[in-house]
């Protein structure tokens, strides 16, 4: 496991899961979904489990069909999710100090999603992080996606920041694996979604309970 840099230049950040809680909007649109083809809705806790896997997952927690029949339902369910993304979706308890605290020492900050880039955009925009973020590399922006390493290191060529002193945070597997590839030292969140998985076996170099034990291990000061 690597050591965390001296003097970091930023951190680059999952989006679903590790800053913004979605999961209630992403369960309500598939809740309309249902309801619109006389489906059952899954529960809540069924769904936010499976978010950082994203759409395809989310729909096979209603419907048990091939990935084809999954694609096909897809436009409407998204359709669905973009009209509504935004009602009760919200940064996690804690983000917003940290990022303020974080712009407050100089430090940069972006966003690696595999979420689709018109999806990823319009909620920046909608919660008001679009003027902030260094660099914002989305599911489609490459034709590879996390845990391939190369969106991790587009945002810091976006960013203007070097990998070796940046930190990749995020609450799944494909997270770390992406952020350990492209040198990046990789922290993985307990507070996310995690795919039913522990995140103390997907070797991170560090695990953090809450947003305030990342600003204490970059030492800020985080007002509440």
């Amino acid at each position: 496991m690597k050591s965390l840099p001296k003097s970091p230049q930023g951190v680059l950040f999952d989006l679903d899961g590790t800053l913004l809680d979605s999961a209630p909007d992403l369960h309500a649109a598939l809740a309309v979904y249902c309801d619109e083809v006389g489906a059952a809705v899954p529960s809540y806790a069924m769904v936010r489990e499976v978010v950082s896997r994203g759409s395809r997952a989310i729909l096979r927690c209603a419907f048990a069909e091939t990935d084809e029949q999954l694609f096909e339902r897809m436009p409407r369910y998204l359709e669905l999710y973009h009209s509504m993304m935004s009602r009760h979706t919200r940064p996690f308890e804690g983000i917003d100090p940290l990022l303020d605290a974080m712009e407050a020492n100089g430090l940069s900050w972006g966003i690696v999603t595999n979420k689709p880039g018109y999806l990823t955009d319009e909620l920046i925009r909608r919660i008001g992080w679009n003027d902030r973020v260094c660099a914002v590399v989305s599911g489609d922006t490459l034709p590879v996606r996390k845990p391939d390493p190369a969106p991790v290191l587009l945002a810091c060529e976006r960013g203007g920041l070097d990998p070796a002193r940046c930190l990749f945070v995020g609450d799944d597997r494909r997270d770390v694996q992406a952020g350990n590839d492209a040198g990046l030292y990789s922290v993985a969140v307990h507070w996310g979604y995690l795919d039913g998985g522990d995140p103390h076996v997907w070797g991170a170099d560090a695990v953090v309970e809450h947003p305030r034990q990342l600003a204490q291990m970059l030492q800020l000061k985080v007002v509440a």
